[in-house]
Order: structure tokens, then sequence, then C-alpha cells
């Protein structure tokens, strides 16, 4: 039987992969592999310390944040967006919650509608990204528009819905919401390596995100994503640094055995055996949950990552390419089960 390592080198090869790939498992025993370029220009390797955009994958970061002020007491889950955030929405139901928020049940409008454009890159046609370094420079994109459902009635992905998370986060605790995670959660998980990083001041050892195009060209994503990600998506992190947030919520690190409890919920079924929890995706059989894991994919960026119970394994895949993380997630699994 192939080991992992040549599973995921196998992989590799059919699919092009540029990343970077760590799998731990429950004894603490780890495999790491990297390929590809963060720098094609200049030939520099993508290696496993090398910080990836991750997209939504870091939605989690933000429902940690969220169950953070909740055991503070700053609000509960059951608290109205309109009790807990100064701003106007003049079409918003009065009905909405934080839980709603947190599961993509609210019925907002969202400011990148997946059922309207298909491609993330047509947002920034009208309205530069550069333009967009703060929370609030994207509400203008759907403050003003009609609710899409009622609140509670259907999951529905939504992006909008996480800014206001940020935007309740920043308003409860005082503080920019990248600043907040910076400090009580990649600080307190020992990510030394994570931010969010602006596109015209990333330090060093992070990874281009490239754009492959039909013609065998290709392009960076600098111009097709907002300047700085924020509480729907676009931190930077290393695959180690991922292990680390995995580890650190299963030791009660950055929240309480109550609270991770609350956050791990099978709160909406999406499909026949896929339920979201807050910021995160979870796969259940009839008997028992099979992972928590969650995904981003953005321009030039793919990123999976789970945590499977059973084994305690934690799997992480950064891709600095808008495909392949999938695949490589996929040997992954596929492997396991053999």
């Amino acid at each position: 039987m192939k080991n992992l390592e040549e599973v995921i080198k196998e992989v590799h090869s059919k699919v092009n992969f540029s990343g970077a790939v760590k799998v731990q498992d429950g004894t603490g025993h780890a495999a790491t592999a990297s390929f590809g370029y963060a720098n094609r220009s200049d030939s520099l390797k993508n290696n496993a310390e090398t910080r990836f955009g991750i997209a939504s994958g870091c939605k989690l970061f933000t429902a940690i944040a969220i169950c953070q002020l909740v055991e503070q007491g700053k609000f509960t889950f059951d608290t109205r967006l309109s009790d807990c955030l100064d701003l106007e929405f003049p079409s918003f139901s009065e009905e909405i919650t934080i839980h709603h928020l947190l599961t993509h049940t609210s019925g907002i409008p969202d400011y990148f509608d997946e059922d309207v454009m298909d491609d993330f890159e047509e947002l920034w046609i009208n309205r530069p990204m550069y333009h967009i370094r703060s929370l609030k420079d994207f509400l203008p994109m759907f403050q003003n528009e009609q609710m899409k459902s009622a609140p509670g009635e259907s999951f529905h992905y939504n992006n909008a819905g996480y800014i206001l998370l940020g935007l309740i986060i920043e308003q409860a605790s005082r503080m920019e919401f990248t600043e907040y995670v910076q400090e009580n959660i990649f600080k307190r998980a020992g990510m030394s390596q994570s931010g969010y990083f602006s596109f015209d001041a990333l330090p060093s050892n992070t990874a281009l995100g490239y754009i492959d195009l039909p013609d065998g060209t290709w392009k960076t994503n600098i111009y097709s994503l907002p300047v700085k990600g924020g509480s729907d998506g676009g931190a930077y992190v290393t695959v180690e640094d991922m292990v680390k947030l995995w580890n650190a919520l299963y030791i009660h690190l950055l929240l309480s055995e109550e609270s991770l409890n609350k956050l791990l919920t099978l709160h909406v079924q999406v499909n026949e055996t896929g339920y979201y929890g807050y910021g995160i995706w979870i796969k259940k059989d009839a008997n028992q949950v099979l992972k928590y894991h969650v995904m981003g994919y953005d321009p030039g960026v793919s990123f999976h990552s789970a945590y499977y119970p059973a084994t305690q394994t934690i799997a992480v895949v950064c891709s600095n390419k808008s495909k392949g993380a999938f695949e490589i997630m996929r040997a992954i699994e596929e492997h396991r089960e053999a």
C-alpha cells in the first residue's frame, strides 16, 4: 500500500498542485509536503512555512470570536442584529439574530450572490478592490437591498452575514476586527505566522495567488480580491498554524467546552450528509460525525482543512491556485479509509 506522501505526490502530478499540505494523526505523527511556486516570476518555491490566503476558510475565526464575546456576556446568540449593531438596514427584518447570521439563515442579501454572478472578479468592475480595506467598506454593496427570505427559513451561504458579524465584533470589543482576531485567536493559539495582510504590504514567505488562463498564460489575483481580508474571508495562514488552531480549539485555549459544543452543533442541514455549525461545515452519517471542516475558494486561492474526531486526525491543504486543494483533500481521505 502506498504511504500518504506517495499518494499526495501522485495527485500533485495529475493536477499540478501548488501549495502545502500537512496531515497529523492523533499520536502527533505528521506528514508534510509542498509543491509549486510562491512567486513564479522569481522561482521562489512554496515550503512548509509559506503563508497562504484561505478565503472563506477563516469564517471559523469569526465564529470563534463571536462565541468568545458571548462568553463575556456582550450579547447572546439570540440577540437581534438591531440590538447589537448601530447601523441602519432599511429593508432588513427585525427578527434577524446573531444565530441566523452565523448559520447563513438570516435571509439578508449578499454582496456576492452566486445565483447572479459566477465570477468574484465581477464585483470590482465598478467598485475598485483597492477601496475595500475595512468592513464598513462592504456596506454599500448590500445595506439597502431587499431581504431574500425570512430569517430562519432556509440556508443560503452568505458572505454579507459574516461582514455584519465582524462589525458586531468591532462594536462589542472596541477593536478593529483583524486586531481582535490577532490578539484573541492567533496569539492565544500560537499561530505566530498568521494574519490579515494587505496585498500591498505582504510579509516575507507569503504565496502570491495565481489565476491560470485558458491560453496558458497567468496573472496574480492582486486585482481580483479586496486589498485586505476581513470577517468573511481573506486571512493568511501556514499549514502548521492551522493545525495549531484545531488543537487550540480542542484543548479549550480559545473557547470553553460549552461554547465549543455550541460551535460544533449541527444547527442546520444543508444536504443529505452535510450540516453547518457556527462557521464550520460538518459531515455526518447515520451514527456519528465523520469530520468538521472548513474550506475557501477565491480567484488564486483554494483551501481545505478538517478535523476527524474518530482518530483525532487533522488535515490542512493550502493552495495558491484557484483549484487543486479539493483533489488533494479527497486523496487524503481515500487513503485514510483504505
